[in-house]
C-alpha cells in the first residue's frame, strides 16, 4: 500500500501505526477452517441428503465414500421395509434419519433439504452410484464461486456404467428440447449429484415428487440466474437391489414438467419473485442420534 492510498494524510508524513483518537478498528473472530483436500480448506458446513427406500445393502458403501469433513448426513427412509434404518444407526451413527411423509424422490429430497443445518448442501444417491469421494469437486466449484454445482456424465471425465440405451437416449433428447427451449448449454439433465448453497435453495422451489426432480432443479437454477458449474461425475452401476426408476413412466413425468416450466409463468407469481444474481453461466451419535424423526 502505497501513501496516496490515504487521502486524509498530509502530504509527505507516512500514517500513523496507532489508531487515531476518533477511529475505531473492529476485531473480527477468525472463523474456524477444515481441510478437504491438500490444496483446500473452507469454513462452510456441509450437509448431504441421501433419499433411500430399501437401500439397506448399499449404504455401507455409500457411508465409507463419504469424506471425513462433512458436518451433517441426512437420510430420508422412504419407508423402507427392509433393514435401510437399522444399518444405518449400525454403520453410520452420527446421521440423521428422516422418515418421509409423502412418496417419491423428489418428496424425499425435498424433506431432506428443509431438515438440512449446513451452508452447502449435496444430494447424492444411495444405490452406490454416486462417489462421496467427488464431493471435493462439488463443494470447490461452490466455495469457487458456483452458486449450483450439477454432476454431469457427458462432461470431461464423467461417464456412467449403468445406463441403458433407452436411458441413454431419452436423456439426451429430453436434454436437447430444455437447452433449446431455456438457452441453456447442459451436458446432462437427469442425473441426481448436484449440490447448491442452502441460500438458494428458496429459488429452486422443490414441488414435485419423483424422480423428474433433478431436472426441475436444473431448469429452475437457470430460471433464476443461478451461476451453474457443470461437474464431471462418473456413475457406477447400482450394487444391489434393482432400481426405482421406470424409464418410459418417468420419461413422461419429466416431458410435462419441462413443458410446464416454460409456459406456466404464472406459477412465479404465487411463490414470489426469484432471487438472481447473475444470467445462467456454464463452465464446463450415540445410537439414539440416529433415532427416525417423525416416527
Amino acid at each position: 500500500m502505497v501513501l496516496s492510498d490515504f487521502p486524509d494524510q498530509e502530504a509527505g508524513r507516512r500514517p500513523q501505526a496507532g489508531p487515531q483518537a476518533d477511529d475505531t478498528f473492529p476485531v473480527r473472530p477468525m472463523l474456524s477452517y477444515k481441510p478437504v483436500s491438500a490444496a483446500l480448506a473452507i469454513a462452510n458446513t456441509v450437509s448431504v441428503i441421501i433419499p433411500a427406500r430399501n437401500e439397506g445393502a448399499n449404504l455401507p458403501h455409500v457411508f465409507a465414500s463419504l469424506p471425513a469433513w462433512v458436518d451433517e448426513i441426512i437420510v430420508v427412509d422412504g419407508h423402507s421395509v427392509d433393514d435401510t434404518v437399522a444399518v444405518t444407526r449400525a454403520v453410520c451413527p452420527r446421521a440423521r434419519v428422516i422418515a418421509q411423509s409423502g412418496r417419491g424422490k423428489g418428496d424425499a429430497l425435498q424433506a431432506g433439504f428443509t431438515a438440512a443445518t449446513g451452508d452447502i448442501i449435496v444430494s447424492m444417491d444411495a444405490d452406490g452410484s454416486t462417489d462421496g469421494a467427488e464431493i471435493i469437486q462439488f463443494v470447490g466449484a461452490l466455495v469457487a464461486g458456483a452458486d449450483f454445482a450439477k454432476g454431469s456424465r457427458f462432461s470431461g471425465s464423467g461417464g456412467s456404467d449403468d445406463l441403458t440405451v433407452s436411458r441413454r437416449y431419452g436423456n439426451r433428447l429430453l436434454r436437447m428440447l430444455v437447452n433449446r427451449m431455456f438457452r441453456t448449454q447442459f451436458t446432462d439433465l437427469c442425473y441426481g449429484y448436484n449440490a447448491f448453497w442452502t441460500r438458494h435453495l428458496s429459488a429452486l422451489r422443490i414441488d414435485c415428487p419423483g424422480f423428474e426432480v433433478e431436472t426441475l432443479m436444473n431448469i429452475r437454477a437457470a430460471k433464476a440466474g443461478l451461476r451453474i458449474q457443470e461437474i464431471p461425475s462418473f456413475e457406477r452401476p447400482r450394487l444391489h437391489g434393482e432400481s426405482n426408476l421406470s424409464a418410459i413412466g418417468d420419461g413422461w413425468r419429466i416431458l410435462r414438467l419441462i413443458v410446464r416450466e416454460k409456459f406456466a409463468r404464472l406459477l412465479l407469481s404465487d411463490a414470489g419473485p426469484l432471487t438472481a444474481a447473475s444470467p445462467p453461466a456454464l463452465s464446463s451419535s450415540p445410537a439414539e442420534a440416529a433415532e427416525v424423526e417423525g416416527a
